[in-house]
């Protein structure tokens, strides 16, 4: 039988892959106005807009965001708004499989 912590992480890992399949379908190719609405009021859009350039604020941080976490991997702003549509359920993911993999004997 799998150890708890296979599955865990099976489980994470897959649920990531299906957030970023699902974001990128919604915002490749999409202009910067279709991004924003793509991703108006998630997690991830949050967690751009904390990325945003110093002094912006509301769209114009989230937009800055996403576009200097995508340049990170070689992208911009469509790959922002994948990577931070996705970070939540990773960093869950992982702090479950490393509670199931502290508690698997």
């Amino acid at each position: 039988m799998a150890k708890t912590s296979t599955i865990v992480g099976t489980g994470s890992t897959l649920a990531t892959a299906g957030v970023a399949g699902t974001t990128a379908t919604s915002v490749m190719g999409a202009s910067a106005a279709g991004i924003m609405s793509a991703t108006a009021g998630t997690t991830g859009a949050s967690i751009a807009s904390l990325a945003g350039a110093s002094g912006l604020y509301g769209g114009a941080a989230t937009a800055s965001g996403m576009a200097t976490i995508g340049s990170v991997v070689g992208g911009g702003m469509a790959a922002g708004a994948i990577i931070t549509a996705a970070a939540p359920v990773a960093i869950a993911g992982g702090i479950l499989y490393g509670v199931s993999k502290w508690l698997d004997w």
